[in-house]
């Protein structure tokens, strides 16, 4: 019976992770090197008691796009960031990329989404 309650107690206190998933950079050119935009994560979990945001791993899909994120725990109804750098380098042409977001706010991944077109 304790094991239930506790299982119990701790989904009601997890925390939720939420962000706006796509940014469009629109038409980039491959001469003004990398660019980058740095995504809003916020906790959404609201109630009192539950818990800070986490954010474990990020992982692009590919060497071209590079992650750095926010280490401390984001609390409740607070923010933290995500930067997103991609390299435009010898890659002509329409992108999509992916970042694979790991935390204690959603089982497996939240993915992000970054899009756009090298001349």
């Amino acid at each position: 019976a304790i094991l239930l309650a506790t299982g119990i107690a701790s989904a009601q206190n997890k925390a939720v992770i939420s962000a706006d998933e796509l940014f469009d950079f629109g038409t980039i050119k491959e001469a003004n090197g990398n660019v980058s935009h740095t995504f809003k994560i916020k906790n959404s979990g609201e109630e009192p008691g539950e818990a800070p945001l986490v954010l474990t791993r990020v992982i692009a899909s590919c060497g071209c796009t590079t992650p750095e994120w926010t280490k401390e725990p984001i609390a409740p109804g607070k923010t933290g960031d995500i930067k997103i750098t991609y390299n435009p380098k010898d890659r002509p042409g329409p992108f999509v990329k992916t970042i694979s977001v790991y935390s204690n706010g959603k089982t497996g991944s939240f993915i992000l989404t970054i899009r756009g077109e090298v001349e």
